[in-house]
């Protein structure tokens, strides 16, 4: 099986580890940045630098893949169009011309929710995002599903905030302990870990999955809660809340796993590693 992995960073590398461990499979890996072919090289048959509205390279990349993986991230607010909008639809555009490729599997994110004010949200809830970058995310997914047909299945997953091996906890939160943040505390944190990143893109892969999937843990933490389970795990100062600063957050929900467990997928890390 040929598997081309577009954008092979954090999630890309891993799961190009994962599946090169099978003997069968033949992984193709895109990075935009030339520094990262030799680490690259390491998990993947194949490496490639492209960026991705580079129409040429990707239609040379995708000949003959069986799969793809759309795993791509912006390296700044102010490129987030360029790096998902121009990618989409460069990619839908070579994938109609592209018989070979039966799956594709975009890994997004749940801010395109929007702000709910802490509610529960499933695959159904109407995606409201709040601010440019979350519309950004939501057309990307919208162009991806326009794509999908009978001979290809599309699948997005909306990751939680993603923390994994050299993406601990702690690191990502390494500049809290004893700090004072806006607001209560309240709004939910949605997380996934690495593993279940890469378990539930196999998952996908061997169930032909298509259409959206959450993918967040059981957890179902306040910010308040995390952060203080956290500085409690690693005896740090303890984080307090002004109530009276508005928070910058843009979305507040709390994201419902369901229906992904209800396909059959069983969590690795159902609860938060601290």
């Amino acid at each position: 099986m040929n598997i081309a992995i577009i954008g092979c960073g954090y999630v890309g590398c891993a799961a190009a580890q994962a599946w090169q461990q099978k003997m069968t499979f033949m992984v193709t890996a895109t990075t935009t940045t030339p520094e990262r072919v030799p680490t690259l090289q390491s998990v993947a048959q194949k490496v490639v630098v492209t960026q991705g509205n580079d129409r040429e390279k990707l239609k040379s990349v995708l000949q003959n893949q069986d799969i793809v993986l759309l795993s791509i991230g912006a390296k700044g607010a102010n490129v987030y169009a360029e790096t998902y909008l121009n990618t989409a639809q460069t990619l839908v555009e070579i994938l109609q011309d592209t018989p070979s490729v039966k799956q594709l599997i975009y890994t997004g994110s749940y801010s395109v929710y929007g702000n709910h004010n802490g509610a529960l949200v499933d695959e159904e809830t109407l995606a409201t995002p709040s601010n440019d970058n979350g519309k950004i995310l939501k057309a990307t997914e919208d162009i991806l599903l326009a794509a999908s047909s009978e001979k290809l299945r599309v699948c997005i997953l909306r990751l939680g905030g993603i923390y994994g091996p050299n993406r601990e906890l702690i690191k990502i939160f390494s500049r809290v302990p004893g700090t004072t943040r806006p607001g209560n505390g309240e709004d939910v944190a949605n997380w996934i870990h690495l593993d279940d990143i890469v378990g539930a893109i196999e998952f996908v892969r061997l169930n032909h999955l298509q259409g959206i999937y959450n993918l967040v843990d059981d957890a179902n933490f306040t910010s308040r809660e995390l952060l203080d389970s956290l500085m409690v795990k690693h005896n740090l100062a303890k984080v307090q809340w002004d109530h009276t600063a508005k928070t910058n957050r843009s979305y507040n929900v709390k994201v419902s796993n369901q229906k992904i467990k209800a396909a059959g997928y069983k969590l690795i890390q159902p609860q938060m590693i601290f």
